[in-house]
């Protein structure tokens, strides 16, 4: 129920009701995608498939939108809705990159 006070407006993505993620939410699960992408990265080195630097970032982009999409209210563990949510948006994410990349490079 919508307040007076109430100032934020109800966002919607593929249908799914998005909240906004407190600053201390958000720092937070921008922490544990940072030491998830160095952990994967850490990984792939060790077993010798070494990531370049396109791949690296655009995996980081995917992991930091994973972490602030399941605080956002975006979780694939809740149906196929989340789960296109969730594809759409990092396909999204990696096309802007790899085009920022092209256009920097």
């Amino acid at each position: 129920m919508k307040t007076s006070t109430d100032t934020t407006a109800n966002v919607n993505l593929f249908g799914i009701d998005l909240r906004k993620p407190t600053w201390n939410e958000f720092t937070a699960v921008t922490v544990l995608a940072v030491g998830l992408w160095v952990l994967v990265v850490g990984l792939a080195f060790r077993l010798g498939a070494g990531l370049n630097a396109f791949d690296a970032g655009a995996l980081l982009l995917v992991i930091e939108w994973g972490c602030v999409a399941a605080r956002a209210g975006v979780r694939p563990d809740r149906g196929a809705r989340h789960v296109v949510a969730n594809v759409a948006v990092s396909a999204l994410l990696v096309g802007v990159y790899s085009l920022s990349w092209q256009l920097l490079a």
